[in-house]
Protein backbone atom coordinates (compact mmCIF):
# COMPACT_ATOMS: atom_id res chain seq x y z
CA UNK A 1 0.00 0.00 0.00
CA UNK A 2 1.33 3.45 -0.89
CA UNK A 3 1.75 5.70 2.12
CA UNK A 4 0.06 9.08 1.94
CA UNK A 5 2.48 12.02 1.80
CA UNK A 6 3.49 13.25 5.24
CA UNK A 7 2.67 16.80 6.23
CA UNK A 8 6.10 16.92 7.91
CA UNK A 9 8.05 16.47 4.67
CA UNK A 10 10.46 19.44 4.33
CA UNK A 11 10.02 21.64 1.27
CA UNK A 12 12.30 20.75 -1.63
CA UNK A 13 14.85 23.24 -3.00
CA UNK A 14 13.56 25.30 -5.88
CA UNK A 15 15.86 25.34 -8.91
CA UNK A 16 14.96 28.87 -9.91
CA UNK A 17 13.55 31.98 -8.31
CA UNK A 18 13.57 33.15 -4.71
CA UNK A 19 16.59 33.49 -2.45
CA UNK A 20 18.58 31.09 -0.32
CA UNK A 21 17.03 30.67 3.11
CA UNK A 22 20.24 31.62 4.95
CA UNK A 23 20.49 34.85 2.96
CA UNK A 24 16.89 35.73 3.81
CA UNK A 25 17.57 35.13 7.51
CA UNK A 26 20.70 37.26 7.35
CA UNK A 27 18.89 40.12 5.63
CA UNK A 28 16.23 40.00 8.35
CA UNK A 29 18.95 40.53 10.95
CA UNK A 30 18.48 37.12 12.58
CA UNK A 31 22.17 36.25 12.31
CA UNK A 32 25.05 36.32 9.90
CA UNK A 33 24.70 34.00 6.92
CA UNK A 34 27.12 31.46 8.39
CA UNK A 35 25.38 31.55 11.78
CA UNK A 36 22.00 31.16 10.04
CA UNK A 37 23.27 28.01 8.31
CA UNK A 38 24.25 26.63 11.72
CA UNK A 39 20.78 27.42 13.08
CA UNK A 40 19.24 25.53 10.14
CA UNK A 41 21.46 22.51 10.81
CA UNK A 42 20.26 22.55 14.44
CA UNK A 43 16.63 22.31 13.28
CA UNK A 44 15.67 25.75 14.59
CA UNK A 45 14.23 26.99 11.28
CA UNK A 46 11.00 25.91 9.60
CA UNK A 47 9.45 26.80 6.24
CA UNK A 48 5.69 26.54 5.73
CA UNK A 49 5.38 24.64 9.01
CA UNK A 50 8.03 22.00 8.21
CA UNK A 51 11.48 22.04 9.85
CA UNK A 52 14.47 22.10 7.53
CA UNK A 53 18.02 20.87 8.12
CA UNK A 54 19.79 22.12 4.99
CA UNK A 55 20.46 25.68 3.75
CA UNK A 56 20.15 24.42 0.14
CA UNK A 57 16.65 25.85 -0.15
CA UNK A 58 15.30 28.83 -2.05
CA UNK A 59 12.31 30.65 -0.58
CA UNK A 60 10.01 33.33 -1.91
CA UNK A 61 8.07 36.10 -0.13
CA UNK A 62 5.05 33.77 -0.09
CA UNK A 63 6.82 31.20 2.10
CA UNK A 64 6.19 31.27 5.85
CA UNK A 65 9.50 31.18 7.71
CA UNK A 66 9.85 30.71 11.48
CA UNK A 67 12.87 30.67 13.76
CA UNK A 68 12.53 28.88 17.10
CA UNK A 69 8.79 28.78 16.45
CA UNK A 70 8.46 32.54 15.94
CA UNK A 71 7.46 33.94 12.53
CA UNK A 72 10.20 35.82 10.73
CA UNK A 73 9.39 39.50 10.60
CA UNK A 74 9.78 41.77 7.62
CA UNK A 75 13.30 42.89 6.80
CA UNK A 76 14.28 45.93 8.82
CA UNK A 77 15.89 48.88 7.03
CA UNK A 78 19.68 48.53 6.90
CA UNK A 79 21.47 50.47 9.63
CA UNK A 80 25.17 50.90 10.39
CA UNK A 81 26.86 52.29 13.49
CA UNK A 82 30.39 53.46 14.31
CA UNK A 83 31.64 52.10 17.63
CA UNK A 84 34.84 53.01 19.45
CA UNK A 85 35.97 49.67 20.86
CA UNK A 86 37.91 50.08 24.12
CA UNK A 87 40.74 47.80 25.20
CA UNK A 88 39.93 44.50 26.87
CA UNK A 89 36.70 43.61 25.04
CA UNK A 90 36.26 40.53 22.86
CA UNK A 91 34.65 40.99 19.43
CA UNK A 92 32.27 38.05 19.61
CA UNK A 93 28.76 37.46 20.90
CA UNK A 94 29.92 34.87 23.44
CA UNK A 95 33.35 34.14 24.84
CA UNK A 96 34.29 30.68 26.04
CA UNK A 97 36.52 32.20 28.72
CA UNK A 98 33.76 34.39 30.12
CA UNK A 99 35.42 37.66 29.13
CA UNK A 100 33.34 40.77 28.50
CA UNK A 101 32.42 41.31 24.85
CA UNK A 102 31.71 44.44 22.86
CA UNK A 103 28.03 43.47 22.83
CA UNK A 104 27.92 43.55 26.65
CA UNK A 105 28.80 47.25 26.61
CA UNK A 106 26.41 48.49 23.91
CA UNK A 107 23.38 50.69 24.75
CA UNK A 108 20.31 48.76 25.89
CA UNK A 109 18.05 50.24 23.20
CA UNK A 110 20.30 49.23 20.30
CA UNK A 111 18.72 46.49 18.14
CA UNK A 112 20.49 43.18 17.59
CA UNK A 113 23.70 44.02 15.72
CA UNK A 114 26.70 42.20 14.29
CA UNK A 115 30.25 43.44 13.91
CA UNK A 116 31.77 43.94 10.47
CA UNK A 117 35.22 42.46 10.88
CA UNK A 118 36.99 42.16 14.21
CA UNK A 119 39.45 43.81 16.56
CA UNK A 120 41.36 41.60 18.96
CA UNK A 121 41.31 41.87 22.75
CA UNK A 122 44.29 44.23 22.97
CA UNK A 123 43.34 46.44 20.02
CA UNK A 124 41.06 49.46 20.13
CA UNK A 125 39.42 51.93 17.81
CA UNK A 126 36.82 51.90 15.05
CA UNK A 127 34.50 48.91 14.73
CA UNK A 128 31.50 48.95 12.39
CA UNK A 129 28.20 47.42 13.55
CA UNK A 130 25.15 46.58 11.45
CA UNK A 131 21.74 44.94 11.76
CA UNK A 132 22.00 43.48 8.23
CA UNK A 133 23.69 40.09 8.05
CA UNK A 134 23.87 40.17 4.24
CA UNK A 135 25.68 43.51 4.33
CA UNK A 136 28.08 42.17 6.95
CA UNK A 137 28.94 39.23 4.72
CA UNK A 138 29.40 41.40 1.63
CA UNK A 139 31.68 43.83 3.42
CA UNK A 140 33.84 41.04 4.85
CA UNK A 141 34.54 39.21 1.58
CA UNK A 142 38.29 39.05 0.81
CA UNK A 143 37.72 40.59 -2.63
CA UNK A 144 36.47 43.88 -1.20
CA UNK A 145 39.71 45.50 -0.14
CA UNK A 146 38.63 48.71 1.55
CA UNK A 147 41.64 50.45 3.07
CA UNK A 148 41.83 50.35 6.86
CA UNK A 149 44.16 52.69 8.73
CA UNK A 150 45.81 52.19 12.11
CA UNK A 151 47.89 54.23 14.53
CA UNK A 152 50.47 51.85 15.92
CA UNK A 153 52.94 52.36 18.77
CA UNK A 154 55.96 50.11 18.69
CA UNK A 155 58.88 49.54 21.02
CA UNK A 156 62.05 50.31 19.10
CA UNK A 157 63.48 52.81 16.63
CA UNK A 158 62.10 51.93 13.19
CA UNK A 159 63.83 53.10 10.02
CA UNK A 160 62.64 53.21 6.43
CA UNK A 161 65.02 50.35 5.58
CA UNK A 162 63.58 48.26 8.43
CA UNK A 163 60.00 48.80 7.22
CA UNK A 164 60.74 48.28 3.52
CA UNK A 165 59.85 44.54 3.55
CA UNK A 166 56.35 45.36 4.84
CA UNK A 167 55.79 47.67 1.88
CA UNK A 168 56.77 44.85 -0.48
CA UNK A 169 54.81 42.11 1.29
CA UNK A 170 56.31 39.56 3.69
CA UNK A 171 55.95 35.81 4.15
CA UNK A 172 55.56 34.62 7.75
CA UNK A 173 55.32 30.91 8.58
CA UNK A 174 54.44 30.20 4.96
CA UNK A 175 51.66 32.83 4.93
CA UNK A 176 52.07 35.75 2.54
CA UNK A 177 50.93 39.19 3.66
CA UNK A 178 50.01 41.74 1.03
CA UNK A 179 52.00 45.02 0.85
CA UNK A 180 51.16 47.54 3.57
CA UNK A 181 51.26 51.32 3.54
CA UNK A 182 53.64 52.28 6.35
CA UNK A 183 54.76 55.74 7.52
CA UNK A 184 56.90 56.73 10.50
CA UNK A 185 55.20 59.55 12.43
CA UNK A 186 57.58 60.26 15.28
CA UNK A 187 59.93 58.76 17.84
CA UNK A 188 59.06 59.14 21.54
CA UNK A 189 61.85 57.84 23.72
CA UNK A 190 61.96 54.06 23.46
CA UNK A 191 58.73 54.00 21.43
CA UNK A 192 57.72 55.20 17.99
CA UNK A 193 54.34 55.92 16.37
CA UNK A 194 53.54 54.55 12.92
CA UNK A 195 50.57 54.95 10.60
CA UNK A 196 49.72 51.75 8.73
CA UNK A 197 47.18 51.04 6.01
CA UNK A 198 46.15 47.60 4.80
CA UNK A 199 43.40 45.84 2.88
CA UNK A 200 43.55 42.35 4.39
CA UNK A 201 41.96 40.91 7.49
CA UNK A 202 44.33 38.21 8.65
CA UNK A 203 44.57 37.33 12.33
CA UNK A 204 46.93 39.71 14.20
CA UNK A 205 48.37 40.78 10.86
CA UNK A 206 50.02 44.04 11.94
CA UNK A 207 51.50 42.59 15.12
CA UNK A 208 52.96 39.59 13.31
CA UNK A 209 54.31 41.67 10.42
CA UNK A 210 56.05 44.19 12.68
CA UNK A 211 57.41 41.43 14.89
CA UNK A 212 59.03 39.91 11.79
CA UNK A 213 61.16 43.05 11.35
CA UNK A 214 62.09 43.29 15.04
CA UNK A 215 59.42 45.69 16.33
CA UNK A 216 56.98 44.93 19.16
CA UNK A 217 53.52 46.51 19.11
CA UNK A 218 52.38 47.88 22.47
CA UNK A 219 49.35 49.83 21.27
CA UNK A 220 47.15 49.50 18.17
CA UNK A 221 44.25 51.81 17.28
CA UNK A 222 42.12 51.49 14.16
CA UNK A 223 41.35 55.01 12.97
CA UNK A 224 39.53 54.37 9.68
CA UNK A 225 37.62 51.62 7.89
CA UNK A 226 37.17 52.56 4.26
CA UNK A 227 35.50 56.00 4.16
CA UNK A 228 34.46 55.88 7.82
CA UNK A 229 36.75 57.46 10.40
CA UNK A 230 37.05 57.23 14.17
CA UNK A 231 37.59 60.97 14.54
CA UNK A 232 36.91 62.12 18.10
CA UNK A 233 34.35 59.43 18.95
CA UNK A 234 34.91 58.66 22.63
CA UNK A 235 35.90 55.13 23.77
CA UNK A 236 32.75 53.06 24.25
CA UNK A 237 30.57 55.52 22.32
CA UNK A 238 28.25 54.51 19.46
CA UNK A 239 27.15 56.71 16.57
CA UNK A 240 24.71 55.77 13.80
CA UNK A 241 25.42 56.71 10.19
CA UNK A 242 22.82 58.71 8.32
CA UNK A 243 20.85 56.96 5.54
CA UNK A 244 22.36 59.33 2.99
CA UNK A 245 25.85 58.17 3.95
CA UNK A 246 24.81 54.53 3.54
CA UNK A 247 23.46 55.26 0.08
CA UNK A 248 26.52 57.24 -0.99
CA UNK A 249 29.26 55.06 0.51
CA UNK A 250 27.75 51.56 0.41
CA UNK A 251 25.69 51.83 -2.76
CA UNK A 252 22.44 50.96 -0.99
CA UNK A 253 19.15 51.93 -2.58
CA UNK A 254 16.67 54.29 -0.96
CA UNK A 255 14.26 51.46 -0.12
CA UNK A 256 16.99 49.52 1.72
CA UNK A 257 17.74 52.16 4.35
CA UNK A 258 15.65 53.99 6.91
CA UNK A 259 14.17 57.33 6.00
CA UNK A 260 15.06 60.60 7.67
CA UNK A 261 17.73 61.57 10.13
CA UNK A 262 19.56 58.97 12.19
CA UNK A 263 18.57 59.22 15.87
CA UNK A 264 21.00 60.66 18.37
CA UNK A 265 23.14 58.07 20.19
CA UNK A 266 21.57 56.71 23.35
CA UNK A 267 23.52 56.87 26.61
CA UNK A 268 25.70 53.81 26.86
CA UNK A 269 25.65 51.37 29.73
CA UNK A 270 27.78 52.02 32.74
CA UNK A 271 31.02 50.31 31.72
CA UNK A 272 32.50 47.56 33.81
CA UNK A 273 35.95 48.08 35.16
CA UNK A 274 38.67 47.58 32.56
CA UNK A 275 40.02 44.02 32.75
CA UNK A 276 43.36 43.72 34.51
CA UNK A 277 44.73 41.89 31.51
CA UNK A 278 44.51 45.02 29.38
CA UNK A 279 45.42 48.12 31.45
CA UNK A 280 45.32 51.46 29.68
CA UNK A 281 48.64 53.24 29.70
CA UNK A 282 49.09 56.66 31.24
CA UNK A 283 49.84 57.97 27.77
CA UNK A 284 46.26 57.32 26.62
CA UNK A 285 44.33 60.51 25.81
CA UNK A 286 41.41 61.61 27.93
CA UNK A 287 37.94 60.78 26.65
CA UNK A 288 36.26 63.43 24.51
CA UNK A 289 32.55 64.20 24.31
CA UNK A 290 30.58 62.33 21.67
CA UNK A 291 30.23 64.07 18.32
CA UNK A 292 27.08 66.01 17.56
CA UNK A 293 27.53 66.33 13.81
CA UNK A 294 25.84 63.70 11.65
CA UNK A 295 27.11 65.05 8.33
CA UNK A 296 30.06 63.77 6.32
CA UNK A 297 32.28 66.23 8.17
CA UNK A 298 32.13 64.00 11.21
CA UNK A 299 33.95 61.27 9.26
CA UNK A 300 36.78 63.38 7.86
CA UNK A 301 38.70 66.55 8.50
CA UNK A 302 41.99 67.17 10.21
CA UNK A 303 43.71 64.24 11.86
CA UNK A 304 44.08 64.26 15.64
CA UNK A 305 47.26 62.65 16.92
CA UNK A 306 46.95 60.11 19.71
CA UNK A 307 48.76 62.43 22.13
CA UNK A 308 46.27 65.23 21.45
CA UNK A 309 48.32 67.23 18.93
CA UNK A 310 46.71 68.28 15.69
CA UNK A 311 48.22 66.91 12.50
CA UNK A 312 47.64 67.40 8.82
CA UNK A 313 45.31 64.95 7.11
CA UNK A 314 47.38 62.14 5.63
CA UNK A 315 47.00 61.37 1.94
CA UNK A 316 47.48 57.75 0.90
CA UNK A 317 47.44 58.43 -2.82
CA UNK A 318 44.36 56.27 -3.48
CA UNK A 319 40.74 56.67 -2.54
CA UNK A 320 39.69 54.52 0.37
CA UNK A 321 36.07 54.35 -0.74
CA UNK A 322 34.50 53.33 -3.94
CA UNK A 323 31.63 55.08 -5.63
CA UNK A 324 28.02 54.11 -4.93
CA UNK A 325 27.85 51.99 -8.07
CA UNK A 326 30.87 49.92 -7.07
CA UNK A 327 30.55 49.31 -3.35
CA UNK A 328 33.63 47.54 -2.08
CA UNK A 329 33.15 45.31 0.93
CA UNK A 330 35.21 46.19 3.89
CA UNK A 331 37.48 43.91 5.76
Amino acid sequence: MTKPPSSKTPPKPQPQGGERIAKVLARAGVASRRAAEAMIAEGRVSVNGAPIDSPALNVSPRDRIAVDGKPLGAKEPTRVWLYHKPLGLVTSEKDEKGRETVFDSLPDDLPRVMSIGRLDLNSEGLLLLTNDGALKRRLELPATGWLRKYRVRVNGAPTEAMLAPLKQGVVIDGERFQPMLVAIDRQQGANAWLTIGLREGRNREIRRALDSVGLTVNRLIRTAYGPFQLGDLAPGAVEELRPRVLRDQLGLSADEVAEGRAPAPAPKKTPRSTPKSAPRTAEAPAEKPARKSWGMKSHGGARTETDGARGKPRSWGTKSARGPNKPGPMR
